[in-house]
């Protein structure tokens, strides 16, 4: 799943960016922000997780910081 769609799940989870945002402890412009931008800040993913109840992933929304790292 592609980290935008991620995000939007999990908002539709959590009834709506605001409902996102409070759980979150971040304002609903915060939210849109990252709907605009299509990532959610690292520091906050896990607070996403736990506010949709795991139905995203911390690999769900940021791929590109909690991914496998390949062994050199």
């Amino acid at each position: 799943m592609c980290p935008r769609k991620a995000l939007e799940k999990a908002i539709k989870k959590a009834g709506s960016q605001t409902a996102l945002a409070r759980s979150c402890g971040v304002s609903q412009q915060a939210v849109q922000q990252w709907v605009a931008t299509g990532k959610v800040p690292a520091t906050r993913v896990m607070s996403v997780v736990s506010a949709c109840s795991g139905a995203v992933s911390a690999l769900d929304l940021r791929p590109d910081v909690f991914g496998e790292r390949s062994a050199a």
